[in-house]
């Protein structure tokens, strides 16, 4: 059995090395360990010191977030729990000193904070981002930061949910040293160094906070900006409210009223869909055949085919991560102007604060580009990024297959295509696979791999880790037309456009879809991506026959195509738009009512937002589970990742899949049925999945 805390000596100063692989969390039996360990150092008369320092990569990520729900909900307010871990610290009569590394997060923060110093590595990164699981750190987070660094820096890093680094630790206050060096040795030299001083140990609960005017505007504006939030509203109002405790209450009955805030919280149930989230981005790279003892392919140097804007966005996303990167274009010009726009962007990131001078500064130079297909020769993962167009990528993967080393990677950043038939086009299809940007490449969390019937589990495992390099959130997905993302996407594009045929406005449908948490409505994400863009892809599905024989099937993108309305780029979409600025337009309404004219089809006014929201919404889900019974998406909560992180789903809401379990699978069984008596069923959009006749369906 794992040995939760090491317990090590130098001198008189005991070092709690906290050992509960791979990140530390705050389980219960680490926290009973870690808490008898602090008794025995207490009572230890040849203890004048303790040092509380993590084994591995970090010092302590958190709690286990495990916890929080089900049966192990309960292990949080009983036993070992952490208040009753952090009192011990906080009351210790010998200097404790948390000694940071790596990630101090969460419940790991928390514990630094019970601790009379902190110092810290350069490497360190603190936070407290609760509210991304729909709840308030619960541990002291609340009345011990503020206290600590103020009430705008706390309340900050709490609403924001993000991590500081050790400058900015150590400038607000929040760590008291940045050691160089080996960290244990420096922070038992600190310890013996604050012995030496003698001076009274420094507790955060004693520190107190004046009330004033300024401070009552704090918390209104505070208050009022939160209502502005898309996700965990509940939670940031109870933050503020155990901040203002602060101020308000007795430090323990502050600790009281910050569980109680804690356990409503948690008990919500837009909680229960973050934390559905966090879990469910876990467990999307666990995949059947592939283990921790399955080989990678070493990758430095990666080719990007294509110097088009997710061309570039790719090379940017890998030159981020380190990797050495070839960009190919067709001739010299083309590369020259891709490389520019590279550097322009790079600026951009740069300016806005994005990134630092040196962070964009390294990544332009980890940039080369090419102009000859054949410099893809070195490359150990070779990405095609051309214009989505099945004669151009065949051409390109069948050139890949013959110029790429041996044991190399041909990877395609299609949408839409058959896998399957690229990889055979390049000779090699036991070394290809599918890699799904989404734009910008270099912003957007998803990236749906695509796993071809050759692919080998040594390539999908290599390019999974290369994802997690880049950051990114990776979703296995098999072959169909769309993968898992865009194939659930096509269903509500169709339900958008027939509404807007019967007579809704896009700025009705974007503002009812928007209501209910998507970043974005579709008609203004139709007008980003580029109208010219959406309808082509239509176009294109259709020379491959894979269009429904309805007449009507996406007749408003490919007529706004033709009319050169092609969104954002020409000012003129499905809005006008003032630089980025998007404006209802009168002449879109004359130009839908004249296309239903042609194709007879009734307006009515009477359309609703529930209307509107179901309709979008129901075929998605739909979709969402024959993709499930097909085997294209290994586990539900996967097609939430991809919903999530690539197409603006609420994380409130846990995904669309998430979202179906909540309303009930019979509910959502009833209003396609529904849908499908009042609107027709001709082409079967509103048969249910065979899986949601299934009354004893269960969540993957």
């Amino acid at each position: 059995m794992t040995q939760s805390v090491i317990i090590k000596r130098s001198g008189r100063i005991a070092l709690l090395v906290l050992n509960n692989p791979p990140v530390n969390a705050l389980s219960a039996p680490l926290r009973s360990a870690l808490f008898d360990a602090l008794n025995d150092a207490g009572q230890d008369p040849e203890v004048a010191g303790v040092v509380l320092i993590g084994d591995g990569r970090c010092f302590c990520a958190g709690a286990d977030v495990s916890e929080f729900r089900g049966d192990k909900a309960d292990k949080i307010s009983s036993g070992r729990d952490p208040g009753e871990l952090m009192t011990l610290i906080d009351g210790f009569d010998k200097p404790v000193v948390a000694a940071l590394h790596g990630t101090a997060l969460g419940g790991g923060l928390e514990l630094a904070l019970s601790c009379h110093y902190r110092v810290a590595a350069r490497s360190a990164q603190l936070g407290l981002p609760e509210i991304n699981l729909g709840v308030l750190p619960g541990a002291g987070g609340t009345q011990r930061l503020p206290r600590l660094i103020g009430l705008a820096l706390a309340l900050d890093m709490m609403l924001t949910g993000n991590a500081v680094d050790v400058d900015a630790a150590l400038h607000m206050g929040l760590v008291d040293e940045v050691l160089d060096g080996e960290l244990s040795a420096g922070a038992v030299r600190f310890v013996e160094a604050v012995i030496a001083g003698g001076k009274p140990l420094p507790r955060i609960r004693e520190r107190e906070i004046k009330i004033d005017q300024a401070v009552t505007d704090f918390f209104t504006q505070a208050r009022a900006a939160v209502t502005k939030r898309r996700s965990s509203k509940e939670a940031a109002l109870s933050i503020i409210a155990c901040v203002e405790a602060v101020l308000l209450l007795p430090f323990d009955d502050g600790l009281t009223f910050e569980r109680a805030q804690f356990d409503a919280c948690n008990a919500s149930p837009e909680a229960a869909a973050l934390q559905y989230g966090f879990f469910a981005r876990r467990s999307a790279t666990k995949i059947a055949g592939i283990s921790a003892a399955t080989a990678i392919r070493r990758i430095e140097q990666i080719a990007v085919v294509g110097g088009g804007t997710m061309g570039r966005g790719i090379a940017m996303a890998c030159a981020a991560a380190g990797y050495q990167v070839s960009l190919v274009e067709t001739s010299a010009d083309r590369a020259q102007a891709a490389y520019e726009a590279i550097a322009a962007e790079c600026e951009r990131m740069r300016s806005s604060g994005r990134v630092s001078a040196e962070q964009a500064a390294t990544m332009q130079n980890l940039i080369e580009t090419r102009h000859a297909l054949a410099e893809v020769a070195a490359c150990d993962l070779v990405i095609e990024a051309v214009f989505e167009d099945m004669a151009l990528k065949t051409a390109i993967s069948r050139e890949l297959g013959s110029l790429c080393k041996p044991g190399a990677i041909i990877a395609s950043n299609t949408s839409t295509l058959d896998v399957n038939v690229l990889a055979q086009a390049s000779g090699r299809p036991q070394d290809f696979v599918g890699m799904h940007f989404f734009s910008p490449a270099h912003i957007m969390r998803l990236l749906e791999v695509v796993r071809g019937d050759a692919t080998t589990p040594d390539v999908l495992a290599s390019v999974l880790a290369v994802a997690r390099k880049l950051g990114k959130d990776p979703v296995v997905s098999g072959v169909c037309y769309g993968f898992i993302g865009n194939r659930m996407l096509e269903p509500l594009l169709r339900e958008t456009e027939a509404l807007l045929l019967e007579g809704a406005t896009p700025a009705q449908i974007d503002r009812a879809m928007e209501s209910f948490g998507m970043a974005m409505g579709p008609c203004r994400t139709m007008d980003l991506a580029g109208v010219d863009v959406v309808a082509k892809v239509v176009i294109e599905c259709g020379k491959l026959g894979a269009l429904p024989d309805d007449p009507h099937y996406r007749i408003v993108c490919r007529e706004l195509y033709e009319l050169g309305r092609h969104g954002q780029k020409t000012a003129l979409g499905f809005y006008q738009y003032e630089g980025r600025k998007a404006v209802e337009d009168a002449e879109i309404t004359g130009i839908i009512e004249a296309l239903a004219a042609r194709h007879g089809i009734a307006r009515r006014a009477d359309i609703s937002e529930q209307e509107i929201v179901e309709r979008c919404l129901l075929p998605l889900i739909n979709e969402g589970f024959r993709i499930l019974e097909e085997g294209i998406a290994y586990r539900e909560s996967d097609i939430d990742v991809v919903w999530l992180s690539g197409y603006g789903f609420p994380a409130s809401r846990g995904g669309p899949m998430f979202h179906a379990r909540a309303a009930g699978i019979s509910y959502v069984r009833e209003r396609l049925l529904s849908y499908g008596q009042l609107l027709g069923n001709a082409y079967n959009y509103w048969t249910p999945a065979a899986t949601l006749s299934d009354a004893i369906v269960q969540p993957a």
